[in-house]
């Protein structure tokens, strides 16, 4: 059975592989400096999936409000499943529960942004069949 649970930084070299598996490779030490940052912030949030007594997944999130709106959204700035377990529902999994929490903050909406190669294709199709919407563009400007 699949469990979601915070993350805990006796988590790190798992979230540093799936960070690999997510097409971002990283060494330990920048993943635990990033890890170190996201927690001071109170916005952001990281789960994982564990099965077997392994994390077998995580989700990150940030409660976010704008300056249009009142409405509090929550963006999912990442999802991903070990590749070995990819298709077991380990994704629905983490996107199940993070869509319960986000309401539980009192959330209205949830969103994410997401490339545009090929290989983001089956990424795509699973947002899809979960019931998001493509609404948007996204600008980049790199320096």
């Amino acid at each position: 059975m699949i469990r979601i649970r915070p993350y805990d930084r006796k988590d790190l070299n798992e979230m540093t592989a799936l960070m690999t598996d997510l097409g971002s490779p990283t060494s330990v030490e920048d993943m635990q400096k990033r890890m170190e940052l996201i927690e001071l912030n109170p916005y952001f949030y990281t789960f994982v999936a564990v099965l077997d007594d392994k994390v077998v997944g995580m989700i990150g999130v940030r409660l976010n409000l704008t300056y249009t709106s009142n409405l509090l959204k929550t963006q999912i700035a990442s999802l991903v499943t070990k590749k070995e377990y990819q298709g077991q529902g380990i994704g629905r999994a983490l996107l199940d529960f993070i869509e319960d929490w986000a309401q539980q903050q009192g959330s209205k909406f949830i969103y994410l942004i997401s490339g545009t190669s090929e290989e983001r294709h089956n990424a795509h199709t699973f947002y899809k069949k979960r019931g998001f919407d493509i609404t948007g563009y996204r600008f980049v400007k790199k320096f």
